[in-house]
Protein backbone atom coordinates (compact mmCIF):
# COMPACT_ATOMS: atom_id res chain seq x y z
CA UNK A 1 0.00 0.00 0.00
CA UNK A 2 1.28 3.43 -0.99
CA UNK A 3 0.19 6.84 0.26
CA UNK A 4 -0.56 9.17 -2.64
CA UNK A 5 -1.21 12.90 -2.72
CA UNK A 6 -3.61 13.25 -5.65
CA UNK A 7 -4.38 16.77 -6.84
CA UNK A 8 -7.60 17.41 -8.73
CA UNK A 9 -8.99 14.15 -7.42
CA UNK A 10 -12.62 15.28 -7.46
CA UNK A 11 -12.54 15.98 -11.20
CA UNK A 12 -13.28 13.60 -14.04
CA UNK A 13 -10.03 11.68 -14.59
CA UNK A 14 -8.70 12.39 -11.11
CA UNK A 15 -11.90 11.16 -9.47
CA UNK A 16 -11.86 7.94 -11.47
CA UNK A 17 -8.21 7.48 -10.55
CA UNK A 18 -8.89 8.00 -6.84
CA UNK A 19 -11.71 5.44 -6.89
CA UNK A 20 -9.47 2.86 -8.56
CA UNK A 21 -6.42 3.63 -6.40
CA UNK A 22 -8.36 3.23 -3.14
CA UNK A 23 -9.95 0.03 -4.45
CA UNK A 24 -6.42 -1.24 -5.16
CA UNK A 25 -5.46 -0.67 -1.51
CA UNK A 26 -3.67 2.68 -1.72
CA UNK A 27 -4.23 5.52 0.75
CA UNK A 28 -5.17 8.77 -1.02
CA UNK A 29 -4.99 12.33 0.22
CA UNK A 30 -7.21 14.09 -2.31
CA UNK A 31 -6.51 17.81 -2.75
CA UNK A 32 -9.09 19.60 -4.89
CA UNK A 33 -10.09 23.24 -5.16
CA UNK A 34 -13.66 22.20 -6.06
CA UNK A 35 -14.03 24.68 -8.89
CA UNK A 36 -16.96 24.19 -11.28
CA UNK A 37 -15.62 20.87 -12.63
CA UNK A 38 -14.67 19.44 -9.23
CA UNK A 39 -17.51 17.47 -7.66
CA UNK A 40 -17.27 15.78 -4.24
CA UNK A 41 -20.16 13.53 -5.31
CA UNK A 42 -17.70 11.77 -7.63
CA UNK A 43 -15.83 10.36 -4.62
CA UNK A 44 -18.82 10.28 -2.22
CA UNK A 45 -18.64 6.48 -2.06
CA UNK A 46 -15.31 6.91 -0.24
CA UNK A 47 -16.66 9.27 2.43
CA UNK A 48 -16.29 6.64 5.19
CA UNK A 49 -13.21 4.94 3.78
CA UNK A 50 -10.04 5.09 5.91
CA UNK A 51 -8.13 5.07 2.61
CA UNK A 52 -9.38 8.45 1.44
CA UNK A 53 -9.31 12.01 2.74
CA UNK A 54 -10.70 14.93 0.71
CA UNK A 55 -8.96 18.25 1.36
CA UNK A 56 -10.42 21.39 -0.19
CA UNK A 57 -7.57 23.60 -1.34
CA UNK A 58 -5.45 25.02 -4.14
CA UNK A 59 -2.23 23.53 -5.51
CA UNK A 60 -0.89 27.09 -5.61
CA UNK A 61 -1.21 27.30 -1.81
CA UNK A 62 2.36 26.32 -0.99
CA UNK A 63 1.84 26.38 2.77
CA UNK A 64 -1.11 23.99 2.57
CA UNK A 65 0.64 21.60 0.18
CA UNK A 66 3.80 21.58 2.30
CA UNK A 67 1.76 20.88 5.43
CA UNK A 68 -0.02 17.97 3.76
CA UNK A 69 3.27 16.52 2.56
CA UNK A 70 4.87 16.81 5.99
CA UNK A 71 1.85 15.30 7.79
CA UNK A 72 1.01 12.43 5.45
CA UNK A 73 4.46 11.69 3.95
CA UNK A 74 3.19 10.40 0.58
CA UNK A 75 5.22 8.10 -1.60
CA UNK A 76 4.10 9.99 -4.69
CA UNK A 77 2.23 13.03 -5.96
CA UNK A 78 -0.13 12.52 -8.91
CA UNK A 79 -1.08 15.85 -10.47
CA UNK A 80 -4.43 15.99 -12.24
CA UNK A 81 -5.27 19.53 -11.12
CA UNK A 82 -5.94 21.60 -14.25
CA UNK A 83 -8.38 23.75 -16.10
CA UNK A 84 -9.10 21.45 -19.03
CA UNK A 85 -11.80 22.63 -21.44
CA UNK A 86 -10.54 24.21 -24.68
CA UNK A 87 -13.71 26.26 -25.17
CA UNK A 88 -13.40 27.78 -21.70
CA UNK A 89 -9.77 28.66 -22.41
CA UNK A 90 -10.90 30.67 -25.43
CA UNK A 91 -13.35 32.63 -23.29
CA UNK A 92 -10.98 33.12 -20.33
CA UNK A 93 -7.34 32.09 -20.78
CA UNK A 94 -6.14 33.74 -17.57
CA UNK A 95 -7.57 31.05 -15.31
CA UNK A 96 -5.70 28.42 -17.30
CA UNK A 97 -2.38 30.16 -16.79
CA UNK A 98 -3.03 30.53 -13.05
CA UNK A 99 -3.90 26.89 -12.43
CA UNK A 100 -1.98 25.01 -15.10
CA UNK A 101 1.23 27.05 -15.06
CA UNK A 102 1.49 29.01 -11.79
CA UNK A 103 -0.23 26.25 -9.81
CA UNK A 104 1.95 23.51 -11.26
CA UNK A 105 5.08 25.54 -10.53
CA UNK A 106 4.05 26.00 -6.91
CA UNK A 107 3.28 22.30 -6.57
CA UNK A 108 6.65 21.38 -8.05
CA UNK A 109 8.46 23.67 -5.60
CA UNK A 110 6.66 22.10 -2.64
CA UNK A 111 7.38 18.61 -4.01
CA UNK A 112 11.07 19.40 -4.51
CA UNK A 113 11.49 20.70 -0.98
CA UNK A 114 9.63 17.73 0.51
CA UNK A 115 11.65 15.24 -1.57
CA UNK A 116 14.91 16.84 -0.43
CA UNK A 117 13.85 16.43 3.21
CA UNK A 118 13.25 12.66 2.92
CA UNK A 119 15.72 10.04 4.13
CA UNK A 120 17.74 8.56 1.30
CA UNK A 121 15.68 5.38 0.96
CA UNK A 122 12.35 7.21 0.88
CA UNK A 123 13.68 9.85 -1.50
CA UNK A 124 14.79 7.16 -3.94
CA UNK A 125 11.27 5.77 -4.13
CA UNK A 126 9.41 9.09 -4.36
CA UNK A 127 7.69 10.05 -7.64
CA UNK A 128 5.96 13.13 -9.05
CA UNK A 129 3.62 12.10 -11.88
CA UNK A 130 2.20 14.87 -14.04
CA UNK A 131 -0.89 14.07 -16.11
CA UNK A 132 -1.02 15.97 -19.41
CA UNK A 133 -2.62 15.86 -22.84
CA UNK A 134 -1.84 15.07 -26.47
CA UNK A 135 -3.09 18.57 -27.37
CA UNK A 136 0.37 19.97 -26.56
CA UNK A 137 1.59 18.46 -29.85
CA UNK A 138 -0.72 20.53 -32.04
CA UNK A 139 -2.64 19.19 -35.02
CA UNK A 140 -1.97 16.30 -37.39
CA UNK A 141 -2.82 15.88 -41.05
CA UNK A 142 -4.67 12.83 -42.41
CA UNK A 143 -1.80 10.50 -41.46
CA UNK A 144 0.82 10.14 -38.76
CA UNK A 145 0.75 9.95 -34.97
CA UNK A 146 2.13 11.79 -31.97
CA UNK A 147 5.11 10.15 -30.29
CA UNK A 148 6.96 11.20 -27.15
CA UNK A 149 9.54 12.95 -29.36
CA UNK A 150 7.00 15.01 -31.34
CA UNK A 151 7.77 18.72 -31.09
CA UNK A 152 5.30 20.77 -29.07
CA UNK A 153 3.03 23.07 -31.10
CA UNK A 154 0.02 24.00 -28.93
CA UNK A 155 -2.77 25.87 -30.68
CA UNK A 156 -5.22 26.86 -27.92
CA UNK A 157 -4.73 28.71 -24.63
CA UNK A 158 -5.52 25.43 -22.86
CA UNK A 159 -2.90 23.40 -24.72
CA UNK A 160 -0.35 26.21 -24.39
CA UNK A 161 -0.84 26.22 -20.62
CA UNK A 162 -0.43 22.45 -20.45
CA UNK A 163 2.68 22.61 -22.63
CA UNK A 164 4.17 25.13 -20.21
CA UNK A 165 3.41 22.87 -17.26
CA UNK A 166 5.01 19.90 -19.05
CA UNK A 167 8.15 21.94 -19.63
CA UNK A 168 8.27 22.94 -15.96
CA UNK A 169 8.06 19.30 -14.90
CA UNK A 170 10.89 18.40 -17.25
CA UNK A 171 12.95 21.34 -15.98
CA UNK A 172 12.53 20.30 -12.33
CA UNK A 173 13.77 16.83 -13.20
CA UNK A 174 16.72 18.13 -15.20
CA UNK A 175 17.68 21.00 -12.89
CA UNK A 176 16.90 19.69 -9.41
CA UNK A 177 16.79 15.93 -9.97
CA UNK A 178 13.16 15.68 -8.85
CA UNK A 179 12.01 12.17 -9.87
CA UNK A 180 9.25 13.08 -12.29
CA UNK A 181 7.10 11.17 -14.75
CA UNK A 182 4.78 12.65 -17.39
CA UNK A 183 1.87 11.09 -19.24
CA UNK A 184 0.24 12.65 -22.31
CA UNK A 185 -3.15 11.14 -23.02
CA UNK A 186 -5.68 11.25 -25.82
CA UNK A 187 -9.36 12.26 -25.38
CA UNK A 188 -10.87 10.59 -22.32
CA UNK A 189 -14.49 9.57 -21.92
CA UNK A 190 -16.46 7.64 -19.33
CA UNK A 191 -18.30 8.07 -16.01
CA UNK A 192 -18.19 11.33 -14.04
CA UNK A 193 -17.16 13.57 -16.96
CA UNK A 194 -18.36 17.17 -16.68
CA UNK A 195 -21.21 17.60 -19.19
CA UNK A 196 -19.61 20.40 -21.18
CA UNK A 197 -17.47 17.76 -22.93
CA UNK A 198 -18.72 16.20 -26.17
CA UNK A 199 -20.03 12.78 -25.11
CA UNK A 200 -21.92 13.68 -21.91
CA UNK A 201 -23.13 16.90 -23.55
CA UNK A 202 -24.66 14.93 -26.42
CA UNK A 203 -26.25 12.43 -24.03
CA UNK A 204 -27.89 15.16 -21.94
CA UNK A 205 -29.09 17.22 -24.88
CA UNK A 206 -30.40 14.15 -26.66
CA UNK A 207 -32.58 12.94 -23.81
CA UNK A 208 -33.77 16.52 -23.24
CA UNK A 209 -34.94 16.66 -26.87
CA UNK A 210 -32.54 19.48 -27.76
CA UNK A 211 -30.38 19.93 -30.89
CA UNK A 212 -27.08 18.03 -30.79
CA UNK A 213 -24.36 20.54 -31.77
CA UNK A 214 -21.50 19.31 -33.96
CA UNK A 215 -18.70 21.77 -34.73
CA UNK A 216 -17.90 22.53 -38.37
CA UNK A 217 -18.23 19.54 -40.69
CA UNK A 218 -17.89 17.04 -37.84
CA UNK A 219 -14.79 15.47 -39.38
CA UNK A 220 -12.28 16.45 -36.69
CA UNK A 221 -10.59 13.25 -35.49
CA UNK A 222 -9.64 12.26 -31.94
CA UNK A 223 -8.23 9.09 -30.40
CA UNK A 224 -10.77 8.10 -27.72
CA UNK A 225 -9.53 6.56 -24.44
CA UNK A 226 -11.85 5.04 -21.84
CA UNK A 227 -11.06 6.69 -18.52
CA UNK A 228 -10.61 3.45 -16.58
CA UNK A 229 -7.94 2.35 -19.06
CA UNK A 230 -6.22 5.70 -18.63
CA UNK A 231 -6.24 5.35 -14.83
CA UNK A 232 -4.71 1.89 -15.10
CA UNK A 233 -2.00 3.34 -17.35
CA UNK A 234 -1.20 6.01 -14.77
CA UNK A 235 -0.87 3.42 -12.00
CA UNK A 236 1.39 1.39 -14.31
CA UNK A 237 3.63 4.38 -15.06
CA UNK A 238 3.70 5.33 -11.39
CA UNK A 239 4.93 1.92 -10.31
CA UNK A 240 7.14 0.91 -13.25
CA UNK A 241 7.92 3.99 -15.36
CA UNK A 242 11.47 5.24 -15.77
CA UNK A 243 12.20 8.47 -13.92
CA UNK A 244 12.35 11.51 -16.18
CA UNK A 245 10.45 9.81 -18.99
CA UNK A 246 7.25 10.73 -20.81
CA UNK A 247 4.67 8.11 -21.81
CA UNK A 248 1.91 8.66 -24.36
CA UNK A 249 -1.38 6.96 -23.49
CA UNK A 250 -3.90 6.33 -26.26
CA UNK A 251 -7.07 4.34 -26.74
CA UNK A 252 -6.33 2.95 -30.23
CA UNK A 253 -9.76 4.29 -31.22
CA UNK A 254 -9.61 7.09 -33.76
CA UNK A 255 -13.07 8.44 -34.58
CA UNK A 256 -14.44 11.58 -36.19
CA UNK A 257 -16.63 13.74 -33.97
CA UNK A 258 -19.68 13.01 -36.09
CA UNK A 259 -19.07 9.25 -35.74
CA UNK A 260 -18.89 9.69 -31.96
CA UNK A 261 -22.19 11.58 -31.92
CA UNK A 262 -23.87 8.98 -34.12
CA UNK A 263 -22.60 6.21 -31.85
CA UNK A 264 -24.14 7.95 -28.83
CA UNK A 265 -27.41 8.36 -30.74
CA UNK A 266 -27.52 4.67 -31.69
CA UNK A 267 -26.90 3.57 -28.11
CA UNK A 268 -29.62 5.87 -26.85
CA UNK A 269 -31.98 4.53 -29.52
CA UNK A 270 -31.37 1.06 -28.06
CA UNK A 271 -31.42 1.88 -24.34
CA UNK A 272 -33.55 5.03 -24.02
CA UNK A 273 -35.71 5.36 -27.15
CA UNK A 274 -37.54 8.59 -27.91
CA UNK A 275 -41.24 8.58 -27.10
CA UNK A 276 -42.07 9.21 -30.76
CA UNK A 277 -39.85 6.36 -31.94
CA UNK A 278 -37.71 8.65 -34.11
CA UNK A 279 -33.91 8.22 -34.10
CA UNK A 280 -31.87 10.59 -31.93
CA UNK A 281 -29.68 11.30 -34.97
CA UNK A 282 -32.51 13.51 -36.23
CA UNK A 283 -31.44 16.02 -33.54
CA UNK A 284 -27.91 16.45 -34.95
CA UNK A 285 -27.22 20.07 -35.89
CA UNK A 286 -24.01 21.44 -37.40
CA UNK A 287 -22.84 24.68 -35.79
CA UNK A 288 -20.08 27.20 -36.46
CA UNK A 289 -16.67 25.73 -35.70
CA UNK A 290 -14.70 26.95 -32.71
CA UNK A 291 -11.62 29.12 -33.37
CA UNK A 292 -8.40 27.22 -34.07
CA UNK A 293 -10.05 23.79 -33.89
CA UNK A 294 -7.27 21.21 -34.38
CA UNK A 295 -8.17 18.81 -37.19
CA UNK A 296 -6.74 15.52 -35.96
CA UNK A 297 -4.97 13.98 -32.98
CA UNK A 298 -3.61 10.43 -32.90
CA UNK A 299 -1.40 8.81 -30.29
CA UNK A 300 1.47 6.38 -30.80
CA UNK A 301 1.39 4.43 -27.51
CA UNK A 302 4.02 1.86 -28.48
CA UNK A 303 6.43 3.02 -25.75
CA UNK A 304 4.12 2.29 -22.82
CA UNK A 305 3.11 -1.00 -24.47
CA UNK A 306 6.63 -2.24 -25.10
CA UNK A 307 8.28 -0.94 -21.92
CA UNK A 308 5.51 -1.38 -19.35
CA UNK A 309 3.11 -3.87 -20.92
CA UNK A 310 0.05 -1.60 -20.82
CA UNK A 311 -2.62 -1.44 -23.48
CA UNK A 312 -6.32 -0.47 -23.30
CA UNK A 313 -8.76 -3.17 -22.22
CA UNK A 314 -11.83 -1.49 -23.70
CA UNK A 315 -12.47 -0.98 -27.39
CA UNK A 316 -14.51 2.05 -28.42
CA UNK A 317 -17.81 0.18 -28.68
CA UNK A 318 -17.49 -1.41 -25.24
CA UNK A 319 -16.37 1.79 -23.57
CA UNK A 320 -19.13 3.84 -25.17
CA UNK A 321 -21.79 1.35 -24.15
CA UNK A 322 -20.55 1.50 -20.55
CA UNK A 323 -20.50 5.29 -20.68
CA UNK A 324 -24.01 5.82 -22.06
CA UNK A 325 -25.42 3.29 -19.62
CA UNK A 326 -23.70 5.01 -16.70
CA UNK A 327 -25.13 8.44 -17.58
CA UNK A 328 -28.63 7.03 -18.02
CA UNK A 329 -28.37 5.35 -14.60
CA UNK A 330 -26.81 8.34 -12.83
CA UNK A 331 -28.95 11.30 -13.82
CA UNK A 332 -28.93 12.54 -10.21
CA UNK A 333 -25.17 13.10 -10.47
CA UNK A 334 -25.62 15.07 -13.70
CA UNK A 335 -28.54 17.07 -12.31
CA UNK A 336 -26.41 18.07 -9.34
CA UNK A 337 -23.97 19.69 -11.76
CA UNK A 338 -26.61 21.33 -13.92
CA UNK A 339 -28.16 22.91 -10.81
CA UNK A 340 -24.98 25.01 -10.66
CA UNK A 341 -23.64 27.62 -13.09
CA UNK A 342 -23.33 25.44 -16.19
CA UNK A 343 -26.44 25.07 -18.34
CA UNK A 344 -25.09 23.18 -21.37
CA UNK A 345 -24.48 26.49 -23.13
CA UNK A 346 -22.06 27.01 -26.02
CA UNK A 347 -18.63 28.22 -24.88
CA UNK A 348 -15.56 29.34 -26.79
CA UNK A 349 -17.28 31.26 -29.56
Amino acid sequence: MATLLVTGGAGFIGGNFVLRAVAAGHRVINLDKLTYAGNPATVASLSHSPGHQLVIGDIADGALVSELLARHRPHAIVNFAAESHVDRSIDGPGAFIQTNVVGTLSLLESARDYWRSLPQGEAAGFRFLHVSTDEVYGSLGPTGTFSESTAYAPNSPYSASKAASDHLVRAFNHTYGLPTLTTNCSNNYGPYQFPEKLIPLVIQKAIAGEPLPVYGDGMNVRDWLFVEDHCDAILTVLTAGRVGETYNVGGESERTNIDVVRTVCALLDAHHPRSDGAPYANQITYVRDRPGHDRRYAINASKIRSELGWRPKHDFETGMSCTVTWYLNNQAWVTGILDGSYRLERLGT
